[in-house]
């Protein structure tokens, strides 16, 4: 069973080298990092991930060429940051842009969110 609805997400390319670090700080702001390429919510989650990529790339316009074999994730918002089926509040916006901003030239990104169907976090039995 897929669940309902979708979420918002930022998109970003992350240099690998730093992308184990950047996952935990991120999850320490209570942000989910998520590899586009093994996402359960799509069938071919691999080859979405490439066609992302590249068009990410070709919109740099050639700026982000250094980064087209980066670590391509899609950023949400933990439920420190949601208010039921409100949309996200600014504050967590602006949360996410300095978070990322910290890390410089490591990260491509366009500020803005997407919509993606609802991905979930594996919970563990009670």
């Amino acid at each position: 069973m897929r669940p309902q609805g979708h979420e918002n997400v930022a998109t970003v390319l992350v240099d690998p080298a730093v992308l184990r670090e950047f996952e935990l700080d991120l999850m320490a702001n209570d942000f989910r990092v998520w590899t586009v390429h093994t996402v359960p919510t799509f069938a071919d989650a691999g080859r979405l991930a490439v066609q992302i990529r590249r068009s990410l790339i070709d919109y740099s316009q050639g700026r982000w060429a250094d980064a087209a074999d980066w670590t391509l994730v899609w950023i949400t918002f933990g439920e420190s940051w949601l208010d039921g089926d409100e949309p996200i509040p600014w504050p967590a916006h602006a949360a996410l842009w300095q978070k990322l901003a910290e890390y410089g030239r490591r990260v491509r990104y366009n500020l803005g969110l997407g919509g993606i169907p609802r991905l979930t976090v594996p919970r563990e039995p009670r």
